[in-house]
Formats: C-alpha cells, sequence, structure tokens
C-alpha cells in the first residue's frame, strides 16, 4: 500500500505563494494518477489538480492559471506550487495516489496540511 506525507501548508498573505510536496512511500513511476484535493470547513471535498503518469494534468476552474501540479519521479514526489493565493483558498489539502495492483484499482491519501490565507 502506498503512504503519503504532506508539508508545506502554513499561513500566507492573499496574492502570496506557497509550495505543497506529497512524498510517497513508494515509487509513483507506477502511480496512474496523483492528486491535490482540499476540503474547507463545512464544505465537501473537492478536487484541485491531478497529474497522470504520462504527465497529462486538470486544474479545478477556480484554481486554473494560478495553481500547477507536478511529479518529480526521482524523488517520488508529487507537487503543488500555488501562486496568487485567495482566501477562500483555505483548507486542508490532501494528496491522493490511485494506482493498481494487479487488475485492481486502489487509492491512497495522505493525512492532510493546512493551509490559511489571510485578507
Amino acid at each position: 500500500q502506498v503512504q503519503l506525507v504532506e508539508s508545506g501548508g502554513g499561513l500566507v498573505q492573499a496574492g502570496g505563494s506557497l509550495r505543497l510536496s506529497c512524498v510517497s512511500s513508494k515509487s509513483i513511476e507506477s502511480i496512474a494518477v496523483l492528486g491535490w484535493y482540499r476540503q474547507a470547513p463545512g464544505k465537501q471535498r473537492e478536487l484541485v489538480a491531478t497529474i497522470t503518469s504520462g504527465g497529462g494534468t486538470n486544474y479545478a476552474d477556480s484554481v486554473k492559471g494560478r495553481f500547477t501540479i507536478s511529479r518529480d519521479n526521482a524523488k517520488n514526489t508529487c507537487n503543488l506550487q500555488m501562486n496568487s493565493l485567495k482566501p477562500e483558498d483555505t483548507a486542508v489539502y490532501y494528496c491522493n495516489a490511485a494506482y493498481y495492483i494487479g487488475y485492481f484499482l486502489y487509492d491512497s491519501w495522505g493525512q492532510g496540511t493546512q493551509v490559511t490565507v489571510s485578507s
């Protein structure tokens, strides 16, 4: 099973930047999709961005042009660069990995990292 550990959260002023990192316990070369999700208080968890093993990316409309997802296979890491942060980006951010074992698809979640954007 893949274990994920996020880091890089914190408190930042509106307009600032943060870089989140997610380190996998196993090689990410075999992970089909890596993604970042977020959950604000009182709201459902929502997709922020995903990246496939082939490098294809997908972003929520609310973060397009501001956030960039990337993966570093050599370091087994998935990063989320967040620029031009807004107070509405405040949430706990979770890393997710979707991977196959045989014919079965599994997914793993990290413990989350808090991002707080002050106005």
